[in-house]
């Protein structure tokens, strides 16, 4: 295995009671490296995927854990064959993915208002802080820094989390890494009457495209960025009623987005993510994954008017993942299990309570608590720049509206090729590989008190 000896190697561990006391089935498994060092000196991280309903296998085997599952290229009938991963953060800090209940082999057991607790906005971050509380007190890491990591919902429950073990549990959290992560659910859909959703998946749209050329550059990547927030908002400002003010935005707006004039003439320049999806690709009868919209798939409907298809990213990795995991289990770490493993519930997804209030969920205040009340957090957020289902521009226009909190160091954003998963691509994995080494020496010279 990459990185110390581990004491005892990866293993499953406990069970996250609910937080109206019904237990949960086993397990949620872990992964740990902990070795001979004062626990001081060894940060333990907690991962989470998303969803609501997705188990943690994409961030274990898809990226940071010492096993990794090859995605770049994968189909429904991928071979499940676990490679040993360079790039596992197991040198720099202990694992613990975390599959909550309902996902992996996590199960709720007991009465029916346990399941509701549980698959809830607050519920989830309840019961996951007394697991994570829990865990560092049975393995005696109350003095290792801590950080979070989330991906995609992930990076939503990930700030809520901190805050329900600070508040409820008094366990504090050092470092927050947020991948793909969706910070307001109101910045996410694309409304007519909404100038601003069509500017915040723009860049996205252009990312594709420009990799498509071989001219994805940081460079063309920032101007697309700053077209979508100037001369493009300004024309979707005057509304669909102002024809020139349309007219002047069509030709750049197609180069961008790689479709015809005309039909961006027709679309009054808001372009939908399911439009660009198919109508980038119609001429060759393909369609683009909404998780990376370079990736692509033949249209199993290529002449008719409307298309619907598996992802060709989402959908094409659930076997793989899931046969991975269960041999994983089954045969490295020797715990078999007669449960299927479920690596993403729709039951769980279907069923989530996101509360009642008026406004849609979202964590900023949290990630603002984060930062302002602790001088030593440490903050990063790391998308992939042709991302569709959470745009990076989005969580960039979010973060441009906090205050530095001190030292600008603190917080960091970084946008890497790809999509949602962009570390199935090597050269994004290791450049989040290293991110994170960075972004944890700052979390242990934080709690050194340098």
């Amino acid at each position: 295995m990459p990185g110390p000896a581990p004491a005892g190697g990866p293993a499953p561990a406990g069970n996250p009671p609910s937080p109206g006391g019904a237990p949960a089935t086993p397990a949620t498994p872990a992964t740990g490296a902990a070795g001979a060092v004062d626990p001081a000196a060894r940060p333990v991280t907690f991962l989470f995927n998303g969803g609501p309903g997705a188990a943690s296998a994409y961030l274990n085997i898809g990226a940071i854990g010492p096993w990794r599952l090859p995605l770049d290229g994968a189909s429904v009938s991928s071979p499940p064959a676990l490679v040993t991963n360079a790039e596992t953060w197991l040198p720099f800090t202990d694992l613990v993915f975390v599959d909550p209940p309902g996902t992996g082999y996590s199960r709720v057991v007991g009465s029916g208002d346990a399941r509701r607790q549980f698959w809830s906005v607050d519920g989830d971050a309840e019961g996951l802080a007394v697991f994570v509380r829990k865990w560092i007190e049975q393995n005696a890491r109350q003095r290792s820094p801590k950080v979070l990591v989330g991906e995609s919902y992930g990076g939503f429950r990930a700030p809520k989390l901190a805050r329900a073990l600070a508040t409820r549990e008094g366990v504090g959290v050092r470092g927050l890494v947020l991948v793909s992560p969706v910070l307001d659910f109101a910045a996410l859909g694309q409304r007519r009457h909404d100038p601003q959703s069509w500017v915040r998946h723009l860049p996205s749209m252009a990312a594709t495209v420009l990799e498509q050329r071989g001219a994805g550059t940081p460079q063309a990547l920032a101007a697309a960025e700053e077209w979508a927030a100037t001369d493009y908002l300004a024309a979707l400002m005057r509304g669909e009623r102002d024809a020139a003010a349309i007219e002047r935005i069509v030709p750049r707006l197609a180069e961008l987005t790689g479709l015809d004039p005309a039909l961006v003439r027709q679309l009054a320049g808001r372009i939908d993510t399911a439009t660009f999806q198919r109508e980038l690709y119609r001429a060759r009868g393909l369609v683009g994954s909404a998780y990376d919209a370079t990736v692509t798939a033949f249209d199993p409907s290529p002449s008719a008017a409307r298309s619907h298809f598996p992802d060709p990213v989402l959908d094409a990795t659930k076997a793989p993942l899931t046969a991975a995991m269960t041999e994983l289990y089954r045969g490295r770490l020797g715990w078999s299990h007669d449960q299927p493993y479920r690596l993403l519930n729709d039951e769980v997804n279907s069923n989530w309570n996101w509360g009642r209030g008026r406004s849609a969920p979202q964590v900023v205040d949290e990630v603002r608590a984060f930062l302002s009340g602790d001088r030593a957090a440490r903050l990063l957020v790391v998308h992939g720049a042709s991302d569709l289902v959470t745009p990076y521009f989005a969580t960039k226009l979010i973060l441009d509206q906090l205050p530095v909190y001190g030292a600008p160091e603190r917080s960091a954003l970084a946008v890497y090729r790809g999509g949602h998963m962009f570390y199935s691509l090597d050269d994004s994995r290791k450049a989040m590989r290293r991110d994170a080494e960075t972004f944890f020496r700052a979390v242990l010279k934080g709690a050194s008190g340098e």
